[in-house]
């Protein structure tokens, strides 16, 4: 199929598909006597592993040593394959952890901000804030 067709079907613009050919991320592809490029349809499912593998958060790199190559000696065994998706879900995981403690911190500023002691002025509250925020960085690293 032509580039055309695939980005109409994979939803990917013309040149992301030849920036991930030119990346080694898809096999280069033969050329027709026009010149235009002849996809096999393979290369639909190879272009939604890689689009969803982004969303998941791989980088390029990560996704390339990933994927099957056609030289066999290149070739990714099962067992890497599976090291490398636990590496990501592992990195995920120390995300969801450090958002949870950003989550935690934000909603503290917002409870300091509406609860205010009666009478002191916002200046004063953030830096009554602050000094609590210091406090507890002081313990954490304790």
């Amino acid at each position: 199929m032509k580039i055309g067709e695939l980005a109409s079907l994979s939803g990917l613009a013309p040149s992301r598909i030849r920036f991930y050919e030119a990346s080694g991320l898809i096999a280069q592809v033969r050329r027709g006597s026009n010149g235009y490029r002849e996809y096999p349809a393979e290369t639909l499912d190879l272009l939604e592993i890689i689009r969803c593998a982004q969303q998941t958060g791989f980088s390029l790199e990560e996704i390339r040593n990933l994927l099957p190559h056609s030289d066999p000696s290149q070739q990714r065994g099962h067992d890497e394959l599976l090291a490398g998706l636990r590496r990501k879900v592992a990195e995920i995981e120390a995300m969801e952890r450090q958002l949870r403690q950003n989550r935690e911190q934000l909603l503290a500023v917002i409870d300091g901000i509406e609860n205010k002691p009666a009478g002191m002025d916002c200046q004063a509250n953030a830096e009554r804030m602050m000094a609590g925020m210091r406090e507890r960085k002081a313990r954490g690293a304790q």
